[in-house]
């Protein structure tokens, strides 16, 4: 089964993570990057949604299981290959040439929360899915480049309360919060929404760049 996969529709590029809870691991890192490499290929994309093809899930963050098996053999190589390679997939967003806009159509849970908020947009469908930072509850800590750009989403004082607590929060919340730009009813609302906001973008992002 395929990991993520990407197609073109006019000058909007949609990536769909496509693994079920869409657990981060090396053959996660590798594909999104892969992926991210053809896309700015492409000079005739103007935009990027990045969401998933599951039902209930937009991503459940690292993948735990991996982590430990990888642990477990001592391979701290495919270990340090995953770190570099997460680390910089939430670099290349922040610094893409074109806008990218999140349609979080389910949970978004730690690093996949994270990965949501390196977009420059967030778009989520309210009737199922919620948006959470858990490290709280399983003490890890948030490394300071992590922070910064979390804090680049959501506003401080929303920020101190689910960095904290651990809350789950739903899509309306978060658009109160204006974390998010839009509270869609349903995943097919959520993509018509999401795709039409991605095509009113024409232009480059001036003064970033791609490295």
């Amino acid at each position: 089964m395929a990991i993520i996969e990407w197609e073109k529709k006019g000058s909007t590029a949609i990536i769909n993570m496509c693994n079920g809870a869409n657990k981060q691991n090396l053959a996660f890192v590798t594909k999104m990057n892969q992926s991210l490499d053809e896309i700015q290929e492409d000079k005739d994309i103007f935009s990027i949604v990045l969401t998933s093809s599951d039902e209930k899930n937009f991503s459940q963050g690292i993948d735990v299981e991996w982590l430990g098996q990888k642990m477990n053999e001592k391979d701290f190589g495919s270990i340090k290959s995953f770190m570099h390679g997460v680390n910089n997939i939430f670099k290349r967003i922040l610094l893409m040439p074109v806008p990218v806009i999140a349609a979080i159509n389910g949970h978004a849970f730690g690093n996949g929360a994270m990965l949501a908020c390196t977009c420059d947009f967030r778009f989520m469908k309210k009737d199922k899915g919620f948006f959470c930072f858990p490290e709280v509850d399983i003490s890890i800590p948030f490394l300071p480049g992590m922070i910064k750009f979390v804090r680049k989403a959501i506003p401080e004082y929303k920020f101190n309360e689910m960095i904290l607590s651990g809350k789950r929060v739903g899509a309306q919340e978060l658009q109160d919060s204006h974390v998010i730009v839009k509270a869609s009813a349903n995943r097919e609302e959520l993509l018509s929404d999401t795709l039409a906001f991605a095509g009113t973008f024409t232009k480059k992002k001036e003064g970033f760049s791609v490295n």
